[in-house]
């Protein structure tokens, strides 16, 4: 059986939704961001409790299935910005139908409707919440940045940044407080 679960961004979601399930006596076999499969079916009666368990760590079990497919949407773009670097070897797209087995039109006309937004803009918001990140590590420069997250040029990066956050990625980076959201909150 699958579940499917929002707002799973990191390992230790994975590790803490694996631990309420397995406290509940269920099997999981595989959980990857916001999704579950379960040796067993679950019980109506425990869906409720798995689901409050579940909220109480910031979680939501997702029941329509086209809440499922934005959250799956979700997981792969998450997915795709934790890696070393971002390497796209095709569109977006062509990326998301692949993974999801489904036409690019309707997942993104599904998106548009249930998010108030778009696939591209939502992606280019996780970039820029990634690039923020990696400015706070200070670690990498901003042509390295650029880079791990293929962007054409700085200047591209500069200009998209600029463009959702108002101020350059220099002046944020000198900010006492930064302001970054997380990406379960995008």
């Amino acid at each position: 059986m699958k579940l499917f679960v929002k707002n799973m961004v990191c390992h230790r979601c994975i590790l803490a939704v694996e631990q309420i399930f397995k406290s509940m006596q269920y099997t999981p076999i595989a959980i990857k961001l916001g999704e579950v499969e379960l040796q067993e079916q679950v019980k109506p009666a425990d869906l409720e409790q798995i689901s409050q368990k579940l909220e109480a760590i910031g979680f939501e079990l997702l029941n329509d299935k086209e809440r499922q497919g934005v959250s799956q949407i979700k997981s792969l773009l998450v997915e795709l910005l934790q890696g070393e670097q971002l390497v796209l070897e095709m569109p977006l797209s062509t990326y998301l139908s692949t993974k999801l087995n489904r036409e690019y039109l309707y997942l993104t006309q599904l998106f548009s409707q249930l998010e108030s937004t778009t696939i591209e803009q939502y992606f280019i918001q996780l970039k820029i919440e990634k690039v923020k990140e990696l400015l706070l590590y200070d670690e990498l420069s901003l042509k390295e940045i650029s880079f791990r997250l293929n962007y054409s040029s700085v200047a591209h990066l500069s200009t998209q940044f600029k463009k959702i956050t108002g101020m350059t990625p220099t002046a944020f980076k000198q900010l006492s407080l930064p302001h970054r959201k997380k990406l379960d909150q995008l």
